[in-house]
């Protein structure tokens, strides 16, 4: 028994094996392509962006709820003996700045 193959055989072989090129041709030129390539990093500098600020919305909703706990009770109640201090150390640095910037503009 012979594993010889016949002249159509070889001939549908190389027209598959010609098509298989032609597909991955394409799709190198398509991976090479600029518009591709420009995609691409936008794609990942998107993606980093969105993880980025993915990660600081979860920092900053920590602290948010770090503070509030800190100034409300178990019931949402604001905690007196600690919203006034806040509050007169907010105005008085507020008042500082604004009177340091008048001072300034003289």
């Amino acid at each position: 028994m012979s594993d010889a193959r016949t002249p159509a055989q070889i001939e549908a072989d190389i027209v598959r094996r010609r098509e298989q090129l032609a597909v991955t041709l394409d799709e190198i030129g398509i991976r090479m392509h600029p518009s591709t390539i420009v995609g691409d990093a936008k794609a990942r500098v998107a993606s980093t962006v969105d993880e980025t600020l993915g990660r600081a919305y979860v920092s900053v909703n920590r602290v948010v709820s770090d503070v509030k706990a800190r100034f409300t009770d178990e019931t949402g109640a604001p905690r007196l003996e600690r919203v006034v201090p806040a509050a007169l150390v907010a105005v008085a640095v507020v008042g500082l700045l604004v009177s340091s910037s008048r001072k300034s503009k003289r």
